[in-house]
């Protein structure tokens, strides 16, 4: 590139010279000789791979680089993590089948109370972890504590308050409760509570280092609960607002024992497995329908509407 460069300035400059050499012959004026500086591009050292090429093998892109003299970057796989929660619940509190109203007599109701009576035992040692960094920490105003919170959590939930839930729930707890109703209406309202809460579970875990506790506390909540959820066309999709129900729950609350400005928040449920299911969710779906003409009204169409076809399907 540097050889045309430099034959286009030559021609160039013989051609400005031949055409004032006539007017300034007779005034006898000396030009200073011209100097050429040789002008080069940036050299390549690496050229990516054309696309397209059949018939050439693949070459290795880093070891091509690492031949010419270059440093290929290394990839990093960088997942962020916040240490103000932990990423679970450590050991799971499991609630007994059927509230624990099994006889110690059979065989089923003897595993379950020696069960309880391992949980408890490591919940004792939890819980004196916990007060020697929260002097306050009480199990009976605790749990009391915990129903408050879980009630001006789903306040907050029905507002659409972000900066309040925030300050009630954990980063984990945050998507699970938030996730899918930014089309919905929540109505949700707490009637009474049947039993008074109580503690049932606590763990003292550390992550990352030894030093770094966290606190995990699981309260049992027995109470009557007023929900209902409307789609975004205001069609009621689950629950209802006339009819309460009993609902019986395992909140976890966790706090970040080390940090001094750390409090108690929502951490997660405790869904046991012989909890009965869910309510189906009730969708509102389009059908389609015969295109009508201007004027034409459906209820004049004895149209009949399509059953779908049978489709095999496996899970």
């Amino acid at each position: 590139m540097a050889t045309p460069m430099r034959r286009t300035l030559v021609a160039l400059h013989r051609a400005t010279l031949s055409s004032f050499k006539n007017a300034e012959g007779s005034l006898d004026v000396r030009h200073p000789v011209p100097l050429y500086l040789p002008v080069r591009t940036k050299k390549r050292y690496f050229v990516p791979p054309a696309a397209g090429l059949k018939g050439k093998k693949e070459e290795n892109p880093e070891a091509k680089a690492r031949a010419a003299g270059l440093v290929f970057r290394q990839q990093y796989f960088e997942r962020p993590i916040n240490i103000a929660c932990t990423a679970g619940i450590f050991d799971p509190y499991i609630p007994p089948e059927g509230d624990a109203r099994l006889s110690t007599l059979s065989k089923e109701g003897l595993k379950q109370r020696t069960e309880q009576m391992r949980q408890s035992a490591g919940s004792q040692l939890a819980i004196r972890k916990i007060k020697e960094h929260d002097s306050q920490f009480t199990t009976k105003s605790f749990a009391e504590r915990a129903q408050e919170m879980f009630m001006e959590a789903h306040d907050a939930l029905t507002q659409f308050n972000k900066e309040k839930l925030h300050s009630l729930v954990t980063e984990r707890c945050y998507p699970e409760m938030t996730r899918g109703n930014r089309y919905k209406t929540i109505s949700w309202r707490f009637v009474e509570s049947l039993e008074p809460p109580k503690v049932v579970h606590a763990r003292c875990p550390d992550m990352i280092t030894k030093g770094n506790l966290y606190g995990q506390v699981t309260v049992r909540m027995h109470s009557k609960q007023i929900l209902a959820i409307y789609d975004r066309f205001g069609r009621l999709m689950l629950g209802s607002e006339d009819q309460p129900k009993d609902v019986l729950e395992y909140l976890v609350v966790e706090r970040h024992l080390v940090n001094p400005y750390g409090r108690w928040r929502l951490h997660g449920k405790i869904v046991p497995s012989w909890a009965p299911a869910k309510d189906p969710i009730i969708k509102t779906v389009m059908i389609p329908g015969p295109e009508l003409k201007p004027g034409q009204e459906f209820e004049a169409l004895n149209y009949e509407v399509p059953k779908p076809e049978a489709v095999q399907w496996n899970k």
